[in-house]
């Protein structure tokens, strides 16, 4: 029975453990048995795992995977992949198969620059505000120059610093809006330590300048955050061919009739929000398990594209297919804020191990990598959607996890492999061969 505990994160990770599982588990010696087993044999490695979060009791291990054959201008990558849905890696590997035949991923960055912001309400004169702004400007970002020494030395920095006033949306809120580059890193930390900086050298000139009364209640710095909505951080990928290319042998699919059909997919995904999350979806399927494989925030990436594929007003597709002059086009815009330096990078083994399977991309090329295999994943899907249907190639992928929620042994999983070569597959027809069947 579940119960409070006080001081719980002062406790030692073996105490952690017995409490956990004497308090919620019916065999607490199973409970703790099932932990020990996920630890890594390697001391040293798994303090470092421990040392990640707060409350650590082992580890929660998903399967990591790689997608050979991909062509992205001009050079072949294997792509790490850190996921645990049948069929993800295997739709990228084809696809990336299909178009290194056809002149592989073209991909270009637009951008890269992100954005943080000083949030802070004031009752005064807006006037007033504005022009102590203007005359403290050079001040606010001289302050930060302990910070951004190093990242200036680099090719990064302050790009820019405004005050935009909002108090139209919401009464007395104004911002400080600031865009940095942050060169190799993904920058959280960076940028939200010049946020503080200039906040807290903000609010002392504000009160050596008299812009704030005695009793301090014109001004209020609310908080200082970076976003992770970066619409300005995009790369564009793209994939091409003639329409006699097009060709798809195993199911003879091919030409401008089979080329429309993607066009129609990808228009009505465009058009229609339910079908717009699914395929966007998708998307993220290849993008997230990079982003995981690289040691970068899956869910910073996934609210920043989510908000960037809603900018118009109504959520739409990411991707577009079109043909222009007898050939099939095919592209993916997005933001990616990722980093090749900083956070897990050095200190994951397996983010480091991917990384240098990757050649140890600098920040640009990882995004144009990252972006390459999102597009890859969205024409396997779309493929799927308007040939076979989307179940087919899935559960035969998903078969082998049906077969192990049955508890299948070795013959019966080579039995049930071959029965399902040219049959559909679901956990009733899985199931019903297995009790019908004696091996």
């Amino acid at each position: 029975m579940s119960k409070k505990i006080n001081g719980f994160s002062k406790l030692s990770k073996t105490e952690k453990i017995e409490w956990v599982a004497e308090t919620h588990f019916k065999n607490p010696e199973r409970a703790i048995k099932e932990l020990e087993s996920h630890l890594n044999l390697d001391a040293k490695v798994q303090t470092t795992y421990d040392e990640f979060i707060e409350n650590s009791l082992t580890n929660f291990y998903l399967p990591f995977g790689v997608a050979p054959n991909f062509l992205i201008n001009g050079k072949y990558y294997t792509l790490p992949m850190v996921i645990e849905e049948s069929s993800v890696v295997a739709a990228a590997s084809n696809a990336a198969k299909f178009w290194c035949q056809r002149g592989g991923f073209k991909t270009k960055v637009i951008n890269t620059i992100k954005v943080g912001q000083i949030h802070l309400i004031y009752k005064g004169n807006p006037e007033r505000l504005k022009s102590f702004f203007n005359n403290r400007k050079n001040d606010f970002l001289n302050s930060t120059k302990s910070i951004t020494k190093n990242m200036e030395a680099r090719g990064g920095g302050i790009i820019s610093l405004d005050l935009i006033d909002k108090s139209d949306i919401l009464s007395y809120y104004f911002q400080l809006d600031l865009r940095f580059k942050t060169a190799e890193s993904m920058g959280a930390n960076f940028i939200n330590s010049c946020l503080e900086c200039i906040a807290k050298d903000f609010m002392i000139h504000a009160e050596n300048d008299n812009l704030i009364n005695e009793k301090k209640q014109d001004l209020e710095i609310v908080m200082s955050i970076l976003s992770n909505y970066v619409p300005e951080c995009l790369v564009n990928v793209m994939v091409k061919c003639n329409l006699n290319e097009f060709v798809f042998d195993e199911n003879n699919s091919y030409g401008s009739s089979f080329a429309q059909k993607f066009v129609n997919a990808s228009n009505i995904a465009n058009v229609e929000p339910y079908r717009a999350v699914t395929n966007n979806k998708g998307i993220m399927n290849g993008i997230d398990a990079l982003i995981i494989a690289t040691g970068n925030d899956f869910r910073a990436i996934e609210a920043g594209v989510h908000a960037y594929a809603s900018r118009s007003g109504r959520y739409q597709s990411l991707s577009k297919a079109y043909v222009e002059n007898d050939k099939f086009f095919m592209e993916l815009t997005l933001p990616l804020a990722v980093g090749t330096v900083g956070g897990l990078t050095n200190l994951h083994p397996m983010v480091n191990w991917s990384l240098e399977l990757l050649g140890n991309p600098d920040v640009e090329e990882l995004m144009s990598i990252i972006a390459s295999a999102g597009l890859a994943q969205n024409f396997a899907a779309l493929k799927s959607l308007v040939t076979t249907g989307i179940q087919e190639g899935h559960m035969k992928m998903h078969l082998l996890n049906i077969l192990n929620q049955f508890k299948a042994d070795k013959a019966q999983k080579i039995a049930a492999s071959n029965y399902f070569k040219n049959k559909l597959v679901s956990v009733s027809a899985v199931k019903k061969f297995l009790d019908e069947n004696i091996f």
